[in-house]
């Protein structure tokens, strides 16, 4: 979830809170507490008189609004949810400056029988999403082409940020459809459907991927501890899908969708406001568990288990058969 809201002054019932700050530090922390009590995950769990009290006492004598910094991240930190964050306007503008660069960027290489290899960093920068879609979506096409007809889709990398430009780099693999959901606290669902290969988020920026010579492939995900968030509901949208298996260790434990919302002078608050279900609508709670679990390496270990592994299941399937109206 990457909708980004911009705050401005509000009070909320707080006014005998904070006298000793000034009025714009006052009403900057008050904004950034009403974003928590309104829209968090888990608002309902939360003693809100309590965390606002030891927010606005934590704030002290706070003059300016980045006074108040360390109020908003204990209080993030209170809601317990292990997903939320607050970014500092320097970090943000760093993490929109930053340029995609190789290492960042989706890449893909044929190994022996057959079988396509593609690796998912993660991408934190709006910016850098269609750069990264498209890159991506080259090496998928790159490894078709040399005569891929089953697919390792490897996120053991991918600590999260944007999940829906790595779902569109792989969603030519994964399949169109319903392939997961976000969940609120209400129970409302927001689905994420794949058409085209892209998900309906990016309806309008990179349109529909060049179909695989071989659709609906079997799939090998391979996860970890580091596959987190986004990551996770990469992971998650392969859950029930025919001919996919998942392979390696348990990754992060945060499978909750984060919105993004802009206060006053340009930092913003990450907030945890949703849970994510696969598509037959079981919604995640704690890290998802690989398939097939796969014992960890040490850095640098020559061997790959977790690839070996997968690539041994994935010997095993039919190949899909290729489609004879894609002309290459």
């Amino acid at each position: 979830m990457v909708l980004v809201l911009a705050v401005g002054d509000s009070s909320s019932g707080n006014r005998v809170l904070g006298q000793a700050m000034a009025p714009e530090a006052r009403s900057y922390l008050t904004a950034a507490l009403d974003i928590m009590e309104k829209r968090a995950l888990v608002r309902r769990d939360v003693d809100w008189a309590r965390l606002r009290r030891t927010a606005f006492a934590r704030a002290g004598k706070a003059r300016t609004p980045g006074q108040t910094y360390d109020a908003i991240r204990a209080a993030l930190e209170t809601l317990g949810d292990g997903h939320s964050r607050f970014l500092e306007p320097g970090q943000v503008k760093a993490d929109a400056d930053a340029p995609l660069t190789p290492a960042g960027a989706p890449h893909g290489r044929l190994l022996p029988g057959g079988i396509g290899y593609l690796a998912l960093p993660p991408v934190n920068s709006a910016r850098n999403a269609p750069a990264y879609i498209r890159q991506g979506r080259a090496a998928v096409s790159d490894v078709d082409r040399a005569g891929a007809d089953r697919w390792v889709v490897d996120l053991r990398d991918n600590t999260g940020g944007n999940m829906w430009a790595p779902l569109a780099v792989v969603g030519v693999i994964l399949g169109d459809g319903d392939v997961g959901a976000f969940v609120a606290a209400d129970g409302v669902r927001e689905p994420w459907t794949i058409t085209g290969g892209t998900p309906q988020y990016y309806a309008t920026s990179p349109g529909p991927a060049e179909p695989l010579s071989h659709p609906g492939p079997a799939v090998a995900v391979l996860t970890g501890p580091d596959t987190a968030s986004a990551a996770e509901a990469v992971a998650i949208a392969f859950r029930g899908r025919s001919a996919s298996r998942s392979f390696g260790q348990p990754t992060a434990g945060v499978p909750t969708g984060n919105v993004t919302h802009a206060l006053a002078d340009g930092a913003l608050i990450a907030l945890t406001e949703a849970r994510e279900a696969d598509r037959a609508g079981r919604v995640q709670y704690g890290a998802v568990v690989p398939d097939e679990g796969v014992p960890g390496q040490a850095s640098g270990a020559v061997q790959d288990r977790t690839l070996d592994a997968s690539v041994s299941w994935l010997a095993a399937q039919l190949p899909s058969p290729a489609d004879k109206s894609v002309r290459r």
